[in-house]
């Protein structure tokens, strides 16, 4: 029997864990009838705690105890599936907070179930008994005046985790009407007797996990309440503690199930809502989400329109106007600004069953994203071309054939797109740290490729030096996009110079009436 908890039994423990939990995943997967009866809270947990456990197994052999739970904490917060994943890769936390520092005997374990316990309720928004949180803190108590041994302390944390998850079907009526106990607290238990089993070295080749008083109907599996959320939203979320503490409020507003995990900039966010755009919207506000997850919990998902579409994202009427004639749906946006993910969902949804999405701005990507990741719940095959210039967008869109297989055409487009560079000029309207030097108000930036290339006084000089700049010796055709009150003699300036200096290129023009931006160009 171990006497502490040393960085090798942690290995073993993660490895244990993960297996026992696969083994198990089908049969806690036939609990799951609360917060969703989904029937994959067995799977959402093996996967959690095996990216933890892959997580440590990446370490050299002699990392510390530190280092150790670091990976662990780290690996179930990246890999947290669904409610119940992600409030145990918290509890995971808890333990590392705690055993990461200390020498991992029998009072470091129990000081580290009762961090878990405290901070796995902390980060439930509204908690509810009878659940993976009531086991995890019964064990918790039950350890409270155990002696200073390891072996002790995780045995009966275990051995009380099993008599709590059977409380667990009394405590919650959905649990009661259904002869079932909690899925999560069943998953739990058996991270606990996981544990257990590493420090006594008497491994078990089977966790009991407690059958259903009945058997729940596959047609019952993601049934909703009447009036219940339709959309479990995940992702993660690079922001600071303030800002993450105002998203609580938002989400709590907006649904239910609401947990956020993490810490040090990093954080895994899960909720319950009808409006899934809001929920990410939200996250866009807060920082940065990415590995953005949306599931759609039940109902009728939205019958889409025709067959093949695309939508495109345009900062002026002219511009709409010109991807509106090409075949597109259209989304409008201000200069400077993203427009709403429910705007874009809307507009996936009337463009077909198949839809290329063009952001046609940097900014624009994560939303256009996150309502792809909606509509692809909704049977909707979507792809989000990485359009980062109106310009770029057009050129896609004129090689856009709804004859050709979906994945061609988005090919095709991508090519187009991906061969057109792009660049803009605008006058500043403060002082800022640009990559071409500090700019004032009134100075002319020119934009190359994303970037600032040059400052100048003059937007007509300033625009002739980025189409230098643009065309290349393979060069064929540039595309120049009027903004709104453009001055004539600055696109009069820029078709001279390419006339003088570069006869054989077609030029294109366009009126975009896009305001902020003078001049867009585009080079093919």
């Amino acid at each position: 029997m171990l006497k502490v908890l040393d960085p090798p039994a942690v290995r073993r423990w993660s490895r244990h864990c993960a297996a026992a939990l696969g083994r198990a995943r089908a049969e806690i997967d036939a609990l799951n009838v609360f917060p969703v009866p989904d029937g994959d809270t067995g799977t959402n947990l093996h996967l959690t705690i095996l990216s933890a456990a892959e997580a440590v197994d990446a370490l050299p052999g002699d990392a510390d105890a530190g280092a150790t739970w670091e990976a662990l904490t780290r690996g179930a917060l990246l890999g947290a599936r669904g409610n119940s994943g992600v409030i145990v890769s918290q509890a995971v936390r808890g333990l590392g907070e705690v055993l990461g520092r200390a020498r991992g005997g029998g009072a470091d374990l129990r000081d580290g179930l009762t961090r878990a316990a405290q901070m796995a309720r902390a980060a439930v928004a509204r908690p509810v008994e009878g659940t993976v949180l009531s086991v995890l803190s019964a064990a918790a108590h039950a350890v409270r005046d155990a002696p200073d041994d390891l072996t002790e302390v995780a045995c009966r944390a275990a051995d009380e985790a099993r008599r709590a998850l059977r409380r667990t079907t009394d405590q919650l009526g959905v649990l009661s009407r259904n002869g079932v106990v909690d899925a999560g607290a069943a998953g739990l238990v058996i991270v606990l007797e996981s544990l257990a089993e590493v420090v006594t070295e008497a491994y078990s080749e089977r966790h009991e996990v407690p059958a259903p008083a009945r058997r729940i109907a596959p047609e019952e599996l993601g049934r909703r309440d009447a009036g219940g959320p339709g959309y479990e939203v995940m992702y993660l979320l690079d922001a600071g503690a303030h800002e993450v503490d105002r998203l609580r409020g938002e989400l709590d507003a907006l649904g239910d199930s609401l947990v956020i995990v993490g810490g040090e900039g990093l954080w895994n966010v899960h909720v319950h809502v009808d409006d899934a755009g809001a929920a990410i919207e939200a996250g866009l506000r807060a920082g940065r989400p990415h590995r953005i997850r949306v599931t759609y919990l039940g109902g009728r998902p939205h019958e889409p329109g025709p067959a093949r579409g695309v939508v495109a994202v345009a900062a002026g009427d002219g511009l709409a106007a010109l991807f509106r004639e090409a075949g597109a749906v259209v989304v409008r946006r201000e200069p400077g600004s993203a427009p709403a993910a429910a705007a874009l969902l809307r507009a996936v949804r009337e463009a077909g069953t198949e839809v290329a999405v063009l952001p046609n701005d940097a900014a624009v990507h994560d939303v256009a994203v996150a309502a792809a990741e909606i509509a692809r719940e909704e049977g909707v095959t979507v792809s989000v071309l990485p359009t980062r210039a109106s310009v770029q967008g057009l050129a896609a869109l004129a090689v856009h054939d709804p004859l050709r297989r979906f994945d061609d055409d988005i090919v095709a487009m991508t090519d187009a797109a991906g061969h057109t560079r792009h660049g803009h000029v605008w006058v500043a309207d403060r002082e800022a740290m640009t990559s071409a030097g500090i700019c004032r108000p009134g100075d002319v930036l020119g934009v190359v490729d994303g970037e600032v290339a040059l400052i100048g006084a003059d937007l007509a000089a300033t625009a002739v030096e980025v189409v230098r700049r643009l065309v290349s010796g393979g060069s064929e055709m540039v595309t120049i996009v009027t903004g709104a009150g453009a001055p004539e003699a600055l696109l009069r300036a820029v078709r001279d110079h390419l006339e003088r200096v570069r006869p054989d290129l077609e030029i294109v023009v366009y009126e975009g009436g896009q305001g902020g931006y003078p001049l867009l160009i585009g080079v093919e």
